[in-house]
């Protein structure tokens, strides 16, 4: 509820008028305990000065009426003049009012910042992405035995996921994963969060450098893992064509057994990569957190610039 306060300062001085207004709108001003102080003493000063304009209304009316209708001497005369002084403590005392007024709305609709679960201090975030088929579980895993990182294929987690038993998000997982869409956020971030926790609370002093692949693949994944989560350093990019991936893809089908790994499927899953994980590419680009790799080349070739623009991005 928004209330408005207006404070009239009126003090009639050698036949001047001083007049201070002041008006403020606030949003649920009264909430806190110094907000409400600040409305009693305001409500005081009001009081104060209706009386005394009272006084000085009487003062001046019979003032004219001894000036324009009577003949003899003024029986006020004698009477002490109008002090200013007291004027002058009430403007300063609304003008300090008015300032505590502005500082606690800003105060109140100052946004808070909330920690994130893990301390970039601490815990380094490298994302890694890349198309489907662009081998970015393969360098990962030779990342992991070279620099100590630890991966964690979001991938992974969610195909674990749908085949737990009892899991409340199986059927759900398994119609994103088979349909070549995007599981929803809540669920993917939740699932690495634990797998976060689970590696961070084994760690001596807290210090774990993630790999984290294939994710995140939308812009509200990329924004509300940094918001929550982490901070991520910076984003490894697979950059492979299409035809490269989809040639991967068909030869890793034959073994795999993944019910993804179909033309069908492949063809679902490009769009999807073009239509909803560029953008989050483009946006850490915009940072200058995205390090770029040629893909297509073969695995030893790709590790080899990896491992060159790694050591200039760690260092």
């Amino acid at each position: 509820m928004i209330r408005c306060m207006t404070l009239t300062f009126q003090s009639y001085l050698g036949g001047g008028v001083v007049v201070m207004l002041i008006h403020h709108h606030i949003s649920h001003f009264s909430r806190s305990p110094k907000s409400r102080m600040v409305c009693q003493v305001i409500l005081k000063s009001k009081r104060s000065i209706e009386a005394s304009h009272l006084s000085r209304s009487s003062i001046l009316r019979s003032a004219l009426a001894q000036r324009n209708y009577g003949s003899g001497p003024n029986p006020n005369s004698k009477q002490n003049p109008i002090k200013i002084w007291p004027f002058i403590a009430i403007t300063l005392l609304g003008s300090g009012a008015y300032a505590l007024m502005v500082k606690s709305r800003t105060e109140m609709s100052a946004p808070s910042k909330s920690k994130t679960t893990f301390s970039p201090a601490k815990v380094a975030v490298v994302f890694v992405l890349g198309g489907p088929g662009a081998g970015k579980g393969t360098q990962c895993a030779r990342l992991v035995h070279d620099y100590q990182f630890i991966h964690i294929s979001a991938g992974d987690l969610l195909r674990a996921e749908q085949d737990r038993t009892g899991s409340e998000f199986g059927d759900l997982i398994k119609t994103c994963i088979k349909e070549g869409k995007i599981v929803p956020m809540e669920i993917t971030i939740k699932l690495l969060e634990r797998s976060m926790m689970d590696a961070v609370s084994k760690s001596l002093d807290g210090n774990v450098k993630f790999l984290i692949d294939g994710f995140p693949r939308k812009m509200d994944q990329a924004l509300k893992f940094e918001e929550t989560l982490c901070e991520a350093r910076f984003v490894l990019f697979f950059d492979c064509s299409e035809e490269e991936m989809q040639r991967r893809l068909l030869k890793r089908g034959e073994t795999s057994g993944r019910t993804d790994d179909n033309p069908e499927s492949i063809k679902k899953r490009f769009k999807t990569f073009i239509d909803t994980s560029m953008p989050v590419i483009e946006y850490f680009k915009s940072q200058d957190k995205v390090v770029t790799i040629d893909a297509t080349k073969s695995p030893e070739e790709v590790y080899e610039e990896t491992q060159n623009k790694l050591k200039k991005r760690l260092n």
